[in-house]
């Protein structure tokens, strides 16, 4: 044996120790599930990210599951989508492979997908929760279990102190005020922080360019769009081309490891959606899951009860004598901008509803700003 061929063998087996070594599973092959039916793009083209995925990933096995067959991997025939639902909730069931990449997937309510896109400022990855299902059908209760959702793909994914935005939308100051009593009863995880002059929790649309935070908390259409947009923003819009997909879902009794695509996601996001999914099947998404849910369920992830409704109907509260409003008041959500005002009006405090350019304002008179304050606090709007 030549003294160059001896070398080769010392580094190809320097590299496979090196790989055992990043692979916790060993020396077993993680095996992802690929279904093919249904795209709008060429499946081929869905094939092909399979292909780059395995390239990059010795230790990655992907397993075809439709109607389009390729030597170079295993197949499951499936013709519509009752089969390939039916096959690849089977393959998860029984173990044959560790997760599945799917363009469209029956969730429950409660489950929801946490996406991951690529800023086009920085090139960093931000995950996006929620982007596909329904974490709860309260908006402001969704958004809380989409944070904690989101918290549990970072840390999964590598990410082991991911920081927290949430983007400026209808509840989000609800569900800041709830994450910050969470932090308070214990619920350890990090905030991070707008860009902009005013910083913050509360994220703007440049935050979402330049990647300010780790995780951005969204409603779930809102986040569905930011991932499109995100996607496909450079192909005029019918071909995915930039980021991971629209990722694993979530949910507090939901232990299938299926992430989603869309049927625009080209071969780029094909690989780097099934690049994710074997992320998340690596590092044990089911144990990091069921433990950040226990933790915030203990810190109180749940909405108290409405209350009841007060007896005094909103029809019988009076508006004070019209002041000259010189003061704004920023920090109410949008959900509860009227009830705030009408909050003031029943302590004689004049103030109307605005609009800042960075969300709702109450105006009201400078003189009586602070008492306004003391009363929006005491009801729970600031």
């Amino acid at each position: 044996m030549t003294e160059a061929v001896m070398r080769e063998l010392f580094r190809e087996t320097l590299l496979d120790v090196a790989e055992e070594i990043r692979n916790p599973q060993g020396g077993k092959k993680t095996c992802i599930g690929l279904t093919t039916l249904g795209t709008e793009v060429n499946p081929q083209d869905l094939i092909r990210g399979a292909e780059l995925a395995m390239a990059k990933d010795r230790h990655l096995q992907v397993i075809l599951i439709g109607s389009q067959q390729d030597d170079r991997f295993p197949c499951y025939l499936a013709d519509n989508e009752a089969d390939v639902h039916g096959t690849l909730e089977e393959l998860l069931d029984t173990k044959t492979i560790d997760g599945v990449v799917t363009m469209h997937y029956p969730f429950p309510i409660g489950v929801s997908t946490v996406g991951k896109i690529s800023t086009p400022a920085r090139g960093k990855s931000v995950y996006i929760a929620t982007s596909t299902g329904s974490s709860d059908t309260n908006r402001v209760q969704a958004m809380i279990k989409n944070t904690v959702y989101g918290i549990i793909a970072a840390k999964t994914d590598g990410v082991s102190d991911p920081a927290v935005g949430i983007l400026n939308i209808e509840g989000a100051r609800q569900v800041e005020r709830h994450l910050l009593q969470m932090q308070e009863n214990g619920y350890d995880f990090t905030w991070g922080e707008s860009q902009r002059g005013d910083k913050g929790h509360i994220l703007r649309g440049n935050d979402l360019i330049a990647g300010s935070v780790d995780i951005v908390v969204t409603d779930t259409l809102t986040g569905n769009l930011l991932v499109k947009l995100f996607s496909a923003f450079t192909s005029g819009g019918n071909y995915e081309t930039i980021g991971y997909g629209y990722g694993p879902g979530i949910g507090e009794n939901f232990n299938r490891l299926v992430c989603i695509l869309s049927r625009a996601s080209g071969t780029p996001v094909t690989a780097n959606a099934i690049e994710y999914c074997a992320s998340m099947a690596r590092n044990r998404w089911d144990k990091i899951r069921q433990q950040e849910i226990q933790k915030a369920k203990k810190a109180g992830w749940l909405l108290p009860e409405a209350p009841a409704a007060a007896t005094r109907k909103k029809a019988d509260i009076t508006m004070p004598p019209e002041k000259v409003c010189d003061a704004q008041i920023a920090g109410i959500d949008i959900l509860e901008l009227d009830d705030a005002v009408r909050s003031l009006w029943e302590n004689n405090i004049y103030a109307s509803s605005g609009m800042g350019c960075t969300g709702p304002v109450i105006l009201v008179a400078g003189e009586d700003k602070d008492r306004s304050e003391d009363v929006l606090r005491a009801h729970g709007y600031l």
